[in-house]
């Protein structure tokens, strides 16, 4: 991908190296003030107490800062920002046109370890995903390296096309379709709310293809050769079907919750090669592949 002229987004909040924060503690030179004030002044010891508390807190508020963190402008983070500037853009002209709505982006989190989201303590572990509680993508960058050692599927295109599948989870937010899943998956069985979550992902992978569309004919320079093949390759190495061949030397299709390589490959080039949402309703498909 030729990402040079592409501006950064800014709605990323760099966590890198950040805490949970710790309990807020009163020092004795506090206290040794407090009392002073209550003996001269006749000041209730208490609002001091309080009012450093407050300081403290607001203090404490602020994850300490972590020497060994990347800095705010390592290749990763860079990228990072200019793809989902990108994606901004794109959706932000394809939604008025296909849809006539306007489009609210979400913000995207850097992290390392783990760290607090609306839907409970995101982790590395889990890779990249999309909390709806508080519309944010989260992503620690060392995904890309594993992206590429574990998968061998590395590549600027193939780590955007992950930025862009987490962003179609948001725009599945913003239409309530996530909603109506939701709602749909408390009143099934687990193989039923398996199936229907692979169809949700399945079409988050259709909306990275819609964005990769329509993103290459705003800017016919964005995708270099190969990129495309990157992007399939990537959705190939990451089906279900293979990720439990690999892991536990056998295929359960009923546990699926993202979907076959060749489904997955299926809706990216859906959404590649027509560059129109409306082409991405996997709920209403009967075949997925």
């Amino acid at each position: 991908m030729r990402l040079d002229n592409e501006q950064e987004s800014q709605n990323v909040e760099d966590r890198r190296g950040g805490g949970f924060g710790g309990r807020t503690t009163i020092g004795l030179g506090t206290i040794v003030v407090a009392l002073a004030a209550s003996y001269f002044f006749g000041i209730d010891p208490r609002v001091i107490i309080q009012g450093s508390q407050m300081i403290q807190g607001q203090t404490q508020s602020q994850p300490p800062a972590n020497p060994n963190a990347a800095p705010a402008n390592d290749p990763k983070a860079v990228f990072t920002r200019k793809v989902l500037g990108n994606i901004e853009r794109t959706w932000a002209t394809v939604f008025p046109q296909q849809l006539n709505r306007q489009y609210v982006p979400p913000k995207l989190v850097l992290f390392s370890g783990a760290t607090p989201t609306a839907c409970g303590t995101g982790q590395t572990a889990m890779g990249p995903f999309y909390c709806p509680g508080d519309s944010k993508v989260y992503i620690d960058l060392q995904f890309y390296d594993e992206l590429r050692q574990r998968f061998g599927a590395g590549g600027d295109f193939a780590q955007a096309y992950v930025i862009a599948h987490e962003v179609g989870h948001h725009i599945q937010n913003l239409l309530g379709i996530s909603e109506k899943f939701d709602e749909t998956r408390r009143r099934v069985s687990e193989a039923q709310a398996n199936a229907l979550s692979v169809r949700l992902e399945l079409q988050a992978d259709c909306f990275a293809g819609v964005w990769a569309s329509n993103a290459a004919k705003a800017n016919e320079q964005l995708l270099e050769p190969g990129d495309v093949e990157q992007g399939l390759k990537t959705a190939a190495a990451i089906g279900d079907d293979r990720l439990q061949q690999q892991s536990q030397g056998r295929v359960v299709p009923e546990s699926f919750t993202h979907g076959t390589s060749a489904q997955r490959v299926y809706w990216l080039r859906q959404g590649l090669q027509s560059g129109d949402m409306r082409k991405c309703d996997t709920f209403s498909a009967k075949q997925l592949s």
